[in-house]
């Protein structure tokens, strides 16, 4: 089998989007199946190019996948304007990069990048071969859901297009649930949607003693660390989490750890540092390699959203991270399928967000390391395999096969036989 995945984001960059498709595509690769990834230069969040690299065409081979990196408009993880015009330059160059792999047998993209999508689906579309969408977020409903932009007539297009390409896709692959409710009530047949929630390799994430470099650094060897590790953006409205570092500073066993980038890092970073919060600390972005020895230095695993309905339906990956590393969870944001996990594996505790004052409450009650915090730590721990990362790569497969048998076989589309969830 020949897989052409677009995706805007790859190794050596870190964000959700990276590794899902990355650490599934290593056993598609292994199970002898022939990936190539087209992708942007490494460049994620910050809008500069990884060292090593340059902003051209350049094609290399990591771990037996072919990966074709093309030349974009490079954005920061900031500003409507530019990102769009990043998105829209890797629409372009992504495409044209599509017409010299030769031809594949399926052709697979995923979101939230939503141009990215569009070049996939046009490709596929030109050259008669089966597509499959995979549908990482609910995007541009996203973006109007964490204020980035108003509801306007250029969105409305653009929900159009969205809504066109879903129709068209021989098959959608949701990473939730929600994701399969939503496009089920804006008339999108239930039949070729597929949900594979998000996972966690469990050979890179298991338990690890704390790395002592790194707790030397910020001085925490005897802290209990509540820990938040990914994406400081919009939609995680972390403000709130300095209002608690803030109400329980007296604790001086206590620390809060971001450790990541994006769009909020450093307004997050200057709030902590105005308020004099010497309880708080702040790790840039990590490569890959090294996020194990990030999350170690936590007691606790922070998962933090934006209480809006939108947020609902998304599944932070930091979840089944935390699972794999045995850390309880706080989870903190809508009620809706992560709330659901966390409550349903009891790895952890869900919060309201605008319950500030609970929220201290449980993590002083944490931080005493009692038998319920050993209790969390251990279901969390034994849910870890329910989302393993090698079974959701194995599921996506049966997927790809199923429409590439069909495709090849009777030129039918997906939509005439039902998926499974899985």
């Amino acid at each position: 089998m020949k897989i052409l995945f677009f995706t805007e984001n790859f190794p050596p960059e870190t964000n959700a989007a990276a590794t899902r498709v990355f650490e599934r595509a290593l056993y598609w690769v292994k199970d002898g199946n022939s990936v190539t990834i087209i992708t942007s230069v490494p460049n994620f969040p910050f809008g500069k190019v990884f060292d090593g690299y340059k902003n051209k065409h350049q094609t290399e081979i990591i771990s037996g996948i072919q990966v074709i990196r093309v030349k974009t408009y490079i954005a920061p993880n900031q500003g409507v304007i530019r990102r769009t015009l990043d998105f829209l330059s890797f629409m372009l160059s992504g495409y044209l990069a599509a017409l010299k792999t030769g031809r594949p047998d399926i052709v697979i993209s995923t979101s939230p990048q939503f141009f990215c999508a569009v070049a996939a689906w046009w490709f596929s579309k030109r050259h008669a071969l089966p597509y499959i969408f995979e549908l990482g977020d609910l995007w541009p409903a996203s973006i109007t859901a964490v204020g980035a932009m108003r509801p306007n007539i250029m969105l409305k297009f653009i929900e159009l297009l969205e809504l066109k390409i879903y129709r068209d896709s021989d098959a959608i692959v949701a990473l939730t649930q929600s994701f399969k409710e939503n496009l089920i009530k804006r008339g999108i047949t239930e039949k070729k949607i597929a949900v594979i929630k998000n996972g966690v390799d469990l050979w890179r994430y298991f338990p690890t003693k704390r790395n002592k470099d790194l707790a030397t650094q910020f001085n925490i060897h005897s802290k209990f660390v509540i820990g938040y590790i990914g994406t400081i953006g919009m939609a995680h409205d972390l403000i709130k989490m300095l209002d608690v570092a803030e109400n329980i500073r007296q604790y001086k066993n206590i620390s809060f750890l971001f450790a990541g980038a994006g769009s909020e890092y450093k307004n997050l970073f200057e709030e902590a540092r105005m308020r004099q919060l010497d309880n708080t600390c702040f790790l840039p972005n990590q490569p890959k390699t090294r996020m194990r020895e990030v999350w170690s230095l936590c007691d606790v695993a922070l998962v933090h959203l934006k209480n809006t309905a939108a947020l609902s339906a998304v599944i932070p990956s930091k979840i089944f991270e935390a699972m794999g590393m045995g850390l309880p969870i706080i989870f903190v944001g809508p009620e809706g399928e992560a709330s659901q996990i966390v409550r349903s594996t009891c790895a952890g505790i869900c919060i309201a967000p605008e319950d500030t004052a609970s929220l201290a409450k449980k993590i002083l009650l944490l931080a005493k390391k009692t038998s319920f915090y050993q209790n969390l730590a251990e279901k969390s721990l034994a849910a870890a395999p329910n989302f393993s990362r090698e079974q959701q790569a194995i599921q996506m497969l049966e997927v790809i096969n199923t429409v590439s048998k069909l495709q090849n076989k009777t030129g039918d589309k997906i939509r005439k036989l039902p998926l499974k969830d899985f």
